[in-house]
């Protein structure tokens, strides 16, 4: 229960990461201890710098982050850090402490156990699946019993199980909870109020209430400052003709005339921008390999993961052009490890046709080169195929915009990195399109309109996806339940 007492406030805080990308002017808003909150905001807003002021990662340009002493602060991140994949198990918890703790291994079955994760503490964290991954990032904040918990879309890759065990995790929680996630149905269990990141004012707007009741009052909030302007255009525009009929006439018309100019600057200077949240990213297509056909996909066995090890399975799966496999199962079973296979050993003729181009969408985004600009991903997968400005039409209906196309992938929020990867493979033209949860990080408000695009596709198409809402706008012609082998 959230108490009276403040633990964490931003005062008129301003933070640039470059001059030409502010994130926060003057922002302002407070935690209560025991509160559950949900941080909102588009892609690339700055949500996860937000996190990065309260952990003192990043230290703001002007304004002050006021924190409770002795507050302790723990972050679940989106993604393990690169550099932590080649730690075991046991080191990436090790690592979450500034000192050497002697019952690390008793900690670590703990924590695991609230996540409801087992893995030999020797793994290697890069061997785990997205799902694992994901449990032991949140694993890796609840060992260090914080006082402030940050979670930074927990929700991404865990199974329907993950999701739930995590839920209730957060609604029995006793302390502070601050959460980013594009799961509404997942934040509306425990939001308690809402702190909306606008990445036109760059203000923070604070709300309290459920999550459904203030996506609502946001949106209500739009509605009336579209129909504000509405009402001003019109009034600006009958002025501004009368000005001029007045000015036309001389004498003191003239006069009249340029006072009502006045008024015209005054009314012009109350105009609210619309938000720039309201923008979705542009119905798109993902066009199919023409010159491919017949049997695209041929399967006769998986490897599964039974008890840590790899066991393999017989199967009888084949995939021409038009039809859609659903790969399901639970975090860890191998989905991952069995879409990698495919897409590496195309090349070879193993399993998948020789001559057919894949489209992959990885959890990671490891496809894309994050030492590359967006322009030159884009430009790649284009093969000479297309003009500048067509390049620049396709980003910007990504909401991809000038400023973002010359920003090197690796720079990116998650989010954008995903919106990145669909403008890539619908430039690329694949036979075969491989899906490995395709809305991870994605906004909500663009899910509908990629789910459209992917069940429009002509080609062959594995899915994998935990997101049953998503899924159901999909035609899916079969299902390989790797748990049920």
């Amino acid at each position: 229960m959230a108490s009276d007492e403040t633990i964490l406030k931003f005062s008129n805080v301003s933070f640039e990461w470059a001059t030409s990308k502010p994130i926060l002017n003057e922002a302002s808003f407070s935690v209560r201890r025991g509160s559950k909150i949900t941080l909102m905001g588009q892609n690339g807003a700055g949500k996860s710098t937000i996190f990065q002021l309260i952990t003192g990662e990043s230290k703001p340009e002007s304004g002050a982050v006021n924190i409770n002493e002795n507050l302790t602060v723990a972050t679940a991140k989106q993604v393990i850090p690169r550099e932590d994949l080649e730690l075991t198990v046991k080191d990436f918890f090790g690592n979450c402490f500034t000192e050497k703790v002697y019952d690390i291994d008793k900690k670590i079955d703990d924590v695991l156990k609230i996540v409801n994760l087992s893995v030999p503490h020797d793994r290697l964290v890069g061997n785990l699946s997205g799902g694992q991954q994901a449990r032991v990032l949140l694993a890796g904040a609840l060992i260090q019993n914080p006082d402030l918990l940050l979670l930074d879309e927990p929700t991404n890759n865990l199974d329907k199980a993950g999701i739930e065990h995590l839920t209730n995790f957060i609604v029995n929680y006793p302390k502070t909870c601050i959460v980013i996630s594009h799961d509404a149905d997942f934040l509306n269990t425990f939001t308690q109020g809402v702190l909306y990141l606008d990445i036109f004012s760059k203000k923070v707007e604070q709300y309290t209430g459920n999550y459904f009741v203030v996506v609502e009052e946001i949106k209500l909030r739009l509605e009336r400052e579209r129909m504000k302007n509405a009402r001003l255009e019109k009034d600006i525009s009958h002025r501004k003709e009368q000005a001029n009929f007045f000015a036309q006439k001389g004498g003191h018309l003239r006069d009249v005339s340029s006072k009502m100019k006045k008024k015209i600057e005054e009314l012009e200077g109350e105009v609210v921008e619309l938000r720039r949240e309201d923008k979705t990213i542009k119905n798109f297509n993902i066009p199919s390999q023409k010159d491919i056909g017949g049997v695209i996909l041929q399967l006769d066995s998986v490897a599964v993961s039974v008890n840590h090890k790899f066991v393999n399975k017989k199967v009888n799966v084949t995939l021409n052009k038009h039809e859609r496999l659903l790969l399901s199962g639970p975090n860890g079973i191998g989905k991952t490890t069995l879409l990698e296979k495919l897409a590496s050993g195309h090349a070879k003729g193993e399993h998948v046709k020789a001559g057919t181009k894949i489209g992959y969408y990885r959890q990671d985004f490891s496809t894309l080169d994050f030492d590359a600009t967006v322009y030159q991903a884009l430009s790649k997968a284009m093969e000479g195929d297309g003009t500048e400005q067509g390049l620049r039409a396709h980003a910007a209906g990504f909401l991809l915009d000038a400023e973002i196309l010359k920003a090197k992938i690796g720079s990116l929020s998650e989010g954008q990195k995903g919106l990145v990867a669909f403008a890539v493979i619908s430039l690329e033209k694949p036979g075969l399109l491989i899906l490995d949860e395709p809305t991870n990080h994605i906004n909500f408000r663009h899910i509908p309109i990629i789910a459209k695009a992917i069940n429009n596709f002509d080609g062959a198409m594995i899915l994998v996806s935990h997101v049953h809402d998503f899924v159901s706008k999909i035609k899916v012609d079969f299902t390989l339940d790797l748990a049920a082998l």
